[in-house]
Order: C-alpha cells, then sequence, then structure tokens
C-alpha cells in the first residue's frame, strides 16, 4: 500500500502572515495533516494556548501526536477537540478562552483523508461516503434519493459543472438499474453523460461532481460561513486571521465576508490580493496549484456591538 503523504501548503506565507508570538493563543480550526499545528505549534511557547479542532478525529489524533512529540519543558498548553469549526464560538466558550490572538482555517482536505476509504478520491472503488466525521448522511444517500433537477442544481451551484443536467440524467439512469453505492459506480455514471473530449483533460471529468457532493454532505459552505464569523468576532484587537482557499466557491465567500468585515470597521484585508504559492511550491506539490490565502488583522479598536455579532458577517455568497 502506498505512504500516506500530506504537504502543508503556504506554510511559510501562514506562518508570515499570522506572525505568532510565544504568548499568544491561537486556534488551527482545522488540524487535517497537523503540519499547520505543529509549526504554529512550534512558535508557541511558556504561557502560550493552542487550540486544534477537526471535524475528523484521525485528525485531531494526528495534533495529539504532535503534541506528543514536542518535548520542551515550556511548551505551550494544547486543546485538541472533535468538532466542526462551524462551532468555534461555542467551543472557546466552553475552554473559557477569549480573545483569541491569531487564527487559522486550511480550507482544503488532506492526503489522509484521500486515503480514508471514504470515497472522497476517484481513483480507487471505495464506498460512496464522503462524510469528514461520523454518521450523518452519505453521498450515496443524495445521489440515490435526489431528483434529476436537485441533482443538476447540486452539480452546478457547488460544482460549477456545465455538464450538470447531462450528468444528472446519466446518474438517474444508471441508478434506475442499480443503486450507485460506489465511486466507481458514480465515475461511470458521470462518463455516461459528459462528452468524449470532456474525459480527455487533465482534470478528471468527476472532479466537479465529487466536490460539489463533498460540499453537500458536510454543509461545507453553511459551515464555512458560521465559521468565519465567529473567527472574525473572537478576534483580540490587532489578532489576525488567515484562511486558505482551494476553489472560487470557497475564495468567494472568504473574500466577501473578509471584505464586508473591513467595510464595517472591524479590521482591515492585510493585502487586497490573495497570496498564492510559489512556482516552486507548485511543483513540489500539485495539491496548492489552486490555493489562496487571505489574511484579515482585526482592529485595535472594537467596533461597536452591532459589527462585532457573528451573524451579521454571514451575507449570501451568491
Amino acid at each position: 500500500m502506498e505512504k500516506v503523504r500530506h504537504d502543508s501548503v503556504l506554510m511559510n506565507e501562514v506562518l508570515a502572515a499570522l506572525a505568532v508570538r510565544s504568548s499568544d493563543t491561537v486556534v488551527d480550526a482545522t488540524i487535517g495533516g497537523a503540519g499547520h499545528f505543529a509549526s504554529l505549534l512550534a512558535a508557541l511557547g511558556e504561557g502560550g494556548v493552542i487550540v486544534g479542532i477537526d471535524a475528523d478525529s484521525a485528525a485531531v489524533e494526528r495534533g495529539r501526536m504532535a503534541y506528543a512529540l514536542d518535548r520542551r519543558p515550556g511548551r505551550p498548553i494544547a486543546h485538541l477537540v472533535n468538532d466542526n469549526f462551524r462551532n468555534l464560538m461555542r467551543i472557546l466558550e466552553r475552554l473559557g478562552i477569549a480573545p483569541v490572538d491569531k487564527i487559522l482555517f486550511d480550507l482544503g482536505w488532506s492526503g489522509y483523508q484521500i486515503a480514508s476509504f471514504r470515497g472522497f478520491s476517484f481513483k480507487n472503488d471505495e464506498p460512496l461516503l464522503m462524510m469528514y466525521g461520523d454518521g450523518g448522511e452519505t453521498a450515496a444517500d443524495i445521489v440515490n434519493s435526489s431528483s434529476e433537477a436537485v441533482l443538476a442544481d447540486i452539480l452546478f451551484k457547488y460544482g460549477e459543472e456545465r455538464f450538470a443536467r447531462s450528468i444528472a440524467r446519466s446518474i438517474v439512469a444508471a441508478r434506475a438499474r442499480e443503486r450507485i453505492l460506489t465511486t466507481n459506480a458514480l465515475v461511470a455514471a458521470v462518463i455516461a453523460g459528459t462528452p468524449h473530449w470532456y474525459q480527455k483533460r487533465k482534470i478528471h471529468p468527476a472532479t466537479k461532481t465529487f466536490q460539489a457532493l463533498r460540499i453537500v454532505v458536510n454543509d461545507e459552505i453553511g459551515s464555512l460561513q458560521e465559521g468565519l464569523a465567529a473567527a472574525i468576532s473572537m478576534l483580540a484587537p490587532g489578532g489576525r486571521l488567515a484562511v486558505i482557499s482551494f476553489h472560487s466557491i470557497e475564495d468567494r465567500i472568504v473574500k466577501t465576508m473578509l471584505r464586508d468585515a473591513a467595510n464595517t470597521g472591524a479590521g482591515l484585508l492585510v493585502s487586497k490580493k490573495p497570496i498564492i504559492p510559489s512556482r516552486a511550491e507548485i511543483h513540489a506539490n500539485r495539491r496548492a496549484r489552486s490555493a489562496k490565502l487571505r489574511v484579515f488583522e482585526r482592529s485595535a479598536a472594537v467596533p461597536n456591538a452591532e459589527s462585532t455579532n457573528p451573524t451579521s458577517y454571514m451575507l449570501s455568497y451568491v
């Protein structure tokens, strides 16, 4: 079996943007492969606090392992939480932590998740699940129970798939013969619903379909809106929030919410344009090619109460 590898993207850029001080309180809202978590941990010292959050219990365990490997006598306090970052405010309130100096969201999925046999990858034949955590509606549930119109809407809205209608039609035809329960069965339906030239591109023809289903299964849009709103409101004056996105739907939400927060006087955008990986990083790690890093800095003076309400930043991304 091939060894699982995960390279955290924009590592140097994230560390430079957050400029973590040894006594800071830091939140890694997406532990993932624990690469960023380990680096943020190393930047902290005695008196510092790090909170690691992930909906995937395996990712939380990787955070625990990273902390166990840090044998410094003056290492920071760590809290590892198995939860969705949409509950960030509740998590911090439960821990008695507020405000926070630095927060990171890495919205990409790790090599560990791809290898988790949950249906995230179309390269192997796997159960069509796609959940980050345990329980809940699966991708197979959606594929086999949704109407053709709903499937087409999901693929177009969350995958920006140009052949959403024909793929949805193909899925409905395929499931009429046999329930679609594996990644291979779904890929076959996508291929049947797309033209031959579409299947010869560098990007796999099922990429956008898998993205759309994954987003819906995990309610990634709602989670991102709620998580970012809470993060902005929980930042200390002068604190910084860094967000790495990997596709246009995510980036549009991040860009809009940070811009609107800045317009209320809650803070400012550290750079107007997103920070992107260097050519060298993209060459070394192809997964980095679509990454965009946006950074927000909280105002030194806290604005009025209305603008600090998390719900005031939750706007439509459409």
